[in-house]
């Protein structure tokens, strides 16, 4: 999947001459937390987003340096941001040369960029041109999207055990004596693990193979060293109501 298939289009922008309250009234009625900021000739020079409106004079949230503060810093810190906390238009508030991506823009490359560098939504271009906008939440209707029930022919009983088996036996945390007992896609998993993080991780590899109903874990922690061994905690809880 890429940036083309999970990006907002058309990208509502703003004028960098526009004033703050121009914009923040036009995030509040778009329901978006983020503007791209874009001259007359479309060209993208900039973003705003709600962050820019964290730190301001009209709600009296602006920073307080104290004198011994401001003689360290000097100009070169104090004067951006009475600039960024006072300013009456877009473009002195927003953030200049803002990270932008590609239609053809992976997801995992977005997922990095945003990640790494802190940002909340990035700029899609093509070229010279501002063509959409991916956002966290463009993020999450695609999980959204990809996590829904899609039937598949070939998840009978003896594909999914053979899936999961597949799975896990590639994986780092595959247990020891691997049994895995499916019927009407209803999963039992036996085994040992020595690491008690990993029981979790197998869970949910099996839960991810199309056609699973339910998983039950019947995995057994064993310490390697003592040898001493723990029943699944839904083994334990059938063993007490029993």
């Amino acid at each position: 999947m890429r940036a083309h298939h999970i990006m907002t289009r058309p990208v509502v922008t703003v004028l960098p001459d526009s004033t703050i309250l121009q914009a923040a009234n036009l995030m509040l009625q778009r329901h978006i937390s983020g503007l791209p900021v874009v001259d007359a000739t479309g060209k993208l020079v900039g973003i705003v987003s709600e962050g820019d409106f964290i730190r301001r004079s009209e709600i009296g949230t602006q920073r307080k340096h104290s004198r011994w503060l401001k003689f360290l810093l000097g100009a070169s810190e104090a004067a951006p941001d009475f600039v960024r906390e006072n300013g009456r238009r877009i473009s002195e508030v927003m953030t200049r040369d803002p990270l932008t991506i590609t239609e053809d823009s992976t997801i995992e490359e977005i997922v990095d960029l945003m990640e790494k560098n802190g940002v909340k939504r990035l700029p899609v271009m093509r070229g010279e041109k501002l063509v959409g906008i991916v956002s966290r939440a463009n993020l999450l209707q695609a999980v959204a999207s990809l996590a829904r029930e899609i039937p598949d022919p070939t998840a009978d009983d003896d594909h999914i055990r053979s899936r999961i088996i597949n799975i896990l036996e590639k994986s780092d945390w595959c247990p020891f004596g691997l049994n895995v007992v499916v019927r009407d896609g209803i999963v039992h998993l036996s085994g040992i693990i020595t690491e008690e993080r990993s029981r979790q991780a197998i869970s949910v590899a099996a839960e991810n193979v199309s056609g699973v109903k339910k998983v039950h874990d019947h995995l057994c922690w064993v310490e390697p060293m003592s040898g001493m061994y723990l029943e699944s905690p839904e083994d334990s809880e059938m063993a007490k109501a029993g």
